[in-house]
């Protein structure tokens, strides 16, 4: 249905309307809710470059898409390109939405969740007594 959905508005409304890529930002994230990660990767860089072009990087839109891509890379082991990604998606946030909104916190949460799970994971294996000595 989405994807019937979105050819309808590609060939009325163009690629570039915001509602047609409104459309696959939706159809991106039922991929990804089906684990089809590759698929929704490739969705949501078409909206994101396309959302940046045409709207600006801070438009509360374009954040979220880069936020979502963010979790996208993390969950195809994109770590390190994932955490950068969500690192600037943090920063403007805070500067267009400002510190109190919902959007920034969970941006800022998820954030400090992958840190102590990197963390966590650069330590996996090795003695803490081990870790201190020279």
């Amino acid at each position: 249905m989405l994807l019937q959905t979105l050819q309808v508005k590609r060939k009325l409304l163009g690629a570039d309307h915001t509602n047609t890529l409104s459309s696959m930002a939706n159809l991106a994230s039922k991929y990804s809710k089906q684990g089809r990660w590759e698929a929704a990767e490739e969705l949501e860089v078409q909206v994101l470059e396309t959302r940046k072009r045409k709207l600006s990087v801070d438009d509360p839109d374009t954040l979220a898409n880069i936020h979502n891509l963010a979790f996208t890379w993390k969950e195809i082991g994109k770590n390190v390109h994932a955490k950068t990604l969500l690192e600037e998606c943090l920063q403007s946030r805070r500067r267009v939405l400002g510190l109190d909104h919902v959007d920034t916190f969970s941006s800022c949460s998820a954030l400090a969740i992958w840190r102590e799970v990197v963390v966590e994971e650069d330590w996996e294996g090795v003695d803490p007594n081990e870790a201190n000595k020279e």
